[in-house]
Parts: structure tokens; sequence; C-alpha cells
């Protein structure tokens, strides 16, 4: 009997040595998202915040979710108002082209802009609890196109290239003056 309690504690300890429970903390940074930062045209040191901004991706028909906690028929749900907006990437890509609908929720003064942007993928072990994130490297040669489809005029005045290496969301990788 002592030899088959033995066994069984053995066995029970042995069970709970097996490879621990693996979690992905939330904190981990995952693939990051192209940021983008808004500037006034005439104070170019100032962020300026855009007005119901509402961007669509390629095959996307809502386009990008800004306020989750919204319902899904609200329009709102898909527009933002802030200086600064976050733009996912196609892991599985090189190009990814985006409209940035200014005025989005007016009847008259809506404009849109068309950027496509160029870039390399690397993907980079993160832990065996997390696996793989993707990160990004915009094309030294044209990592942008900027077009005007509607034929009036571009409400992003100008767009500049701050930073390629999209490692991470704490920095500001495009800047557009308006």
């Amino acid at each position: 009997m002592k030899k088959l309690i033995s066994l069984l504690v053995l066995f029970t300890f042995g069970l709970s040595s097996c490879e621990k429970d693996d979690i992905c903390d939330a904190n981990t940074p995952t693939t990051p998202r192209l940021v983008m930062t808004f500037y006034d045209i005439s104070s170019p040191t100032k962020t300026k915040n855009v007005t119901n901004l509402k961007v669509i991706g390629d095959e996307m028909e809502e386009g990008i979710v800004f306020n989750e906690s919204l319902a899904e028929d609200d329009p709102l749900r898909y527009v933002t108002n802030g200086s600064t907006v976050s733009i996912p990437l196609k892991v599985n890509d090189t190009t990814a082209t985006f409209k940035f609908i200014y005025s989005s929720l007016s009847t008259t003064a809506i404009n849109t802009d068309v950027i496509k942007f160029n870039y390399n993928t690397q993907n980079v072990y993160v832990s065996r609890a997390c696996g793989f994130k993707t990160i990004f490297q915009l094309k030294n040669i044209l990592p942008f196109v900027h077009t005007d489809p509607d034929g009036d005029t571009f409400w992003m005045t100008e767009v500049d290239l701050e930073n390629p290496n999209i490692e991470s969301e704490n920095e500001t990788h495009i800047k557009v003056y308006f």
C-alpha cells in the first residue's frame, strides 16, 4: 500500500512539473501600428486635431474602429478627432492603401486623400507565450504615395516621413500638415 501511495504522490508531482501555462502578458509589445501625427500648417510645431477623420483601408467596408465601446452601426465608432492616429499595416503584404476622409460626418465639406504605404516586413520572436510580432520598415524610395482621388484639393498639405522603422507605437512615423 505504501508503494502505491508513493507512486501516486510521485506521479502527481511528476504531472505538476510539466510545462507551465504560458500566458502572453497584455503589456507585451505586439505588432505595432503606423503612427501619424497631425500638425498645423501655419504653425508647424503645433499639433492640430483632425475633425471627424475616417480611415478606410483597401478591402474594408466601414473603416478602422477608433471607438470600440460604441455599437457597430454607430457612425462615430469609425471616426476620430485627435491629433494622432494609429494605422494597422498588413503583415502579409508589402503595401497598404488607406483613404483618409476629413470631416467625414459633414454633408458638404468632405475631403478624401489616399496614401499608399510601401514597406518591408520582418517577423520577430517575442516569446513562447506570445509567439512572433511583425515589424515594418518603410521603403527608402517612395515610402508612400499621396494622391487625391476626387480631384479637388489635398486636405493633407504636406506629408513627411519622420521615422521609417515601425517597431513601436511610442513615436511618430509620419507627420501630416494641414
